[in-house]
């Protein structure tokens, strides 16, 4: 077949089911992105040049709309997916609770001598105040 036949071809098919395909499409997207990908379905099946041979054309554009919905749906799932190499040959590292004891431990013992420093009866109404929440 000659290529202004098959451009008139596609045009004829292109003017018979672009809206039928854009409407698929929108019930199963919605939104602005639908025009976008029924323009997606006529290109991809213009550059494959197989108008011609096609038996059931509607069928046809609707699994290439199919298709397409799949592979985008596809590509947005794949595109959230975070992966972490995971290195057999080291250690995992130290879990932070041995840190916060460690720093528990310094701010004990700083606790203890600054009490130990303060006057006897000072220090029996800070503790009165803070162990037995006495005024």
């Amino acid at each position: 077949m000659s290529p202004s036949r098959s451009t008139a071809a596609f045009e004829a098919l292109y003017r018979a089911e672009y809206a039928r395909v854009l409407r698929f499409l929108r019930k199963r997207m919605g939104g602005d992105d639908a025009s976008d990908l029924a323009q997606e379905v006529f290109v991809k099946l213009f550059a494959a040049g197989v108008v011609e041979h096609i038996e059931n054309p509607p069928a046809y554009l609707t699994r290439c709309a199919r298709n397409l919905l799949i592979s985008r749906a596809r590509r947005r799932a794949s595109a959230h997916i975070v992966t972490c190499p995971i290195d057999d040959g080291r250690d995992a590292p130290a879990p932070p609770e041995q840190t916060w004891e460690i720093e528990e431990g310094d701010v004990r013992r700083i606790y203890r001598r600054t009490l130990l420093a303060m006057p006897r009866k000072t220090r029996r109404i800070f503790l009165m105040h803070r162990l037995k929440c006495m005024t």
